[in-house]
């Protein structure tokens, strides 16, 4: 798609992000070290700002979209390996992992279900964006750059797109000309950030000027490898991995008179498990942000 092509479909691009967003809302590998990713630094408190704007999807983004949404497992095992693997739900595949999950929270037992959450996937979504003001790193300023966020973040992107309340204007977050500047906020509540004193301005264009615009355009990154299938583990790979690691752990206590009972509970509790898939919903995920800024991908490295 050229970058005229962008300026005259985006009404109809806006259609089917705003969609998709909604869809996913009902419903790879992140190293810390790769230059293009860029996340929000604080001050020693922990509390920090800045300000970014999304930027559209490229020719060949996923399904269009300006986003790429990911599912992966971080737990550690009772002999203190880790487990830390991409999860096939990812690409839409089974998985072993969220299988026994499924098992544990079945079992109706509360222990069991405490299993299960902390091995459950943990969401994130990756972005191009461009950085207005980094006050802890100016240098990103005026830089295209990879930002890898959690739900907090993504349910605020969903809602200016799909607003709650039909008084409200649709904006679309990812549009050059009449998209809507982030302003980043966050502070550090029970000891995670907490993002929402977040704000997004009123609808502007991020340039006047087109050539800048477009020169932008030229330089998003493709999300596209977020999702290789050759970054994800075989079912029986991953299934092996999962052996290894909870080897030697306890097994779901399903009691045989409990389980017609667990059973027609979880009929009642497939929003809390998130269809089963036990789907986190911390505050932006920063625990799980924290595992990735402070462990490597390599297997058993402890905090």
């Amino acid at each position: 798609m050229s970058f005229a092509d962008l300026k005259k479909s985006r009404e109809k691009m806006f259609d089917h992000i705003a969609t998709k967003f909604q869809e996913a809302n009902n419903n790879q590998t992140y190293e810390n070290d790769d230059p293009r990713m860029w996340y929000p630094q604080g001050d020693k408190a922990g509390n920090g700002s800045a300000v970014i704007r999304f930027l559209p999807p490229t020719d060949n983004a996923p399904s269009g979209l300006p986003w790429v949404k990911l599912f992966k497992h971080a737990f550690q095992g009772p002999t203190g390996s880790w487990l830390f693997e991409n999860c096939p739900t990812t690409l839409g595949k089974d998985c072993p992992i969220c299988e026994s999950n499924r098992e544990f929270w079945n079992s109706g037992v509360e222990a069991d279900k405490k299993i299960a959450s902390a091995r459950k996937r943990k969401v994130s979504y990756i972005s191009n964006v461009y950085v207005i003001k980094d006050p802890q790193n100016p240098e990103n300023e005026g830089q295209v750059k990879l930002f890898r966020y959690g739900k907090k973040i993504y349910d605020m992107l969903n809602e200016l797109m799909n607003p709650s309340f039909d008084d409200v204007e649709k904006v679309n977050p990812f549009d050059f000309w009449e998209g809507a500047t982030f302003r980043i906020r966050f502070r550090m509540k029970d000891g995670f950030r907490n993002y929402d004193a977040s704000t997004f301005d009123n609808p502007k264009e991020l340039f006047k000027d087109d050539t800048k615009l477009e020169e932008i355009y030229n330089q998003l990154f493709d999300l596209s490898e977020f999702v290789n299938p050759e970054d994800f583990k075989s079912y029986d790979e991953l299934k092996s991995r999962l052996d290894l690691v909870t080897k030697g752990a306890k097994k779901p206590q399903v009691v045989e008179e409990e389980v017609e009972d667990a059973v027609a509970s979880l009929d009642n509790d497939l929003s809390e498990a998130e269809d089963l898939n036990l789907d986190t919903n911390d505050e932006d995920d920063d625990e799980f942000n924290k595992i990735f800024d402070e462990l490597s991908l390599e297997d058993e490295k402890p905090f």
